[in-house]
């Protein structure tokens, strides 16, 4: 018997473009009358500033954090905390069924494999902030969120002396990036998710874990995002036998064919557009991948009671 049951299906998400309409930074901008365009434009521009100081390798997926720290330090962004991101994320608005489809997909998934007792968890892995998915209205339906996270209170030089450590407050102003996710480590998230260890931090992620002590196998995950930024997710599912599906949002024609491109290069299973309403294309995709699951699921249980449960005698 396995570590853990397996009887639970992991739905990924993406944030920006995948569950909200464009960029999460946007109330920022908005409380402190920035312009967005020109703030990517500047974040465009880095990579080649960077350049002329020798600096050859830029994090261009993370590297807008250290420019919102340079707007902070400038006073554009004056007082900006983590409490001010958290609470931006309440004027997050979402497309079409969300966040109630949450939920209810959940539920679904219990009913139907209630037999087996199988859950599903929702997880969001973002490029985003942390902050202000914690404070938007998806927050309460996930089981776990990785996005890119500040620090207000950066410990200096002999801290570790400095006697007991003073209280933290959050509305502090930040100072330094403490998390970066990006395209490339947005693998790592599903591994944690793949061996438990977002749940149980005794299990070290680099730790050799068999297939079977897994918590969560890929093959039970199932991913949904917009971009070819999500392409080092969607080939490693594509690979481990998971599911996943590039949403776009709906009538937006470049947001289709960039969708439709992943789907030509066999990077996904399926394309549709973002609207998670009742009877809409992607509600009955994801609703259809949740059953095959459970079948899964099914037929290897009652396949290892016929393997390992002998005949009473006399039948």
């Amino acid at each position: 018997m396995g570590l853990f049951p397996q009887n639970v299906i992991a739905v990924v998400w993406d944030f920006d473009n995948t569950l909200i309409p464009g960029y999460m930074q946007r109330p920022l901008f908005q409380r402190f009358a920035v312009d967005d365009a020109e703030f990517w434009a500047e974040v465009g521009a880095l990579p080649a500033a960077y350049a002329r100081e020798g600096i050859a390798h830029v994090a261009g997926d993370s590297i807008y954090l250290n420019h919102i720290l340079a707007y902070v330090r400038a006073g554009r962004f004056p007082e900006l905390s983590n409490r001010m991101l958290h609470d931006l994320g309440r004027e997050l608005g979402f497309f079409p069924g969300l966040p109630d489809f949450f939920p209810a997909l959940a539920q679904r998934a219990a009913e139907a494999g209630r037999r087996l007792g199988v859950t599903l968890e929702h997880y969001v892995v973002s490029n985003g902030l942390a902050a202000m998915i914690r404070g938007s209205a998806i927050a309460p339906h996930l089981a776990g969120c990785w996005g890119c996270e500040f620090v207000a209170h950066q410990p200096g030089p002999g801290f570790l002396a400095g006697g007991s450590a003073a209280a933290i407050d959050a509305s502090a102003e930040i100072q330094a990036v403490a998390y970066v996710i990006d395209n490339t480590t947005k693998t790592r998230a599903l591994f944690e998710i793949n061996k438990g260890t977002n749940r149980h931090p005794e299990i070290q992620l680099n730790a050799a874990v068999k297939s079977e002590d897994r918590r969560v196998p890929f093959s039970r995950m199932i991913y949904l995002a917009d971009g070819p930024s999500d392409v080092p997710v969607f080939s490693l599912l594509r690979r481990m036998g998971g599911r996943c599906c590039a949403v776009y949002r709906p009538g937006d024609p470049s947001a289709f064919a960039q969708a439709n491109g992943l789907l030509r290069q066999d990077r996904v299973q399926a394309v549709g557009p973002a609207d998670y309403r009742d009877g809409s294309q992607t509600w009955l995709w994801l609703h259809a991948q949740v059953e095959e699951i459970i079948a899964v699921i099914e037929r290897g249980h009652d396949q290892a009671v016929h393997e390992r449960v002998g005949r009473p005698p006399g039948t």
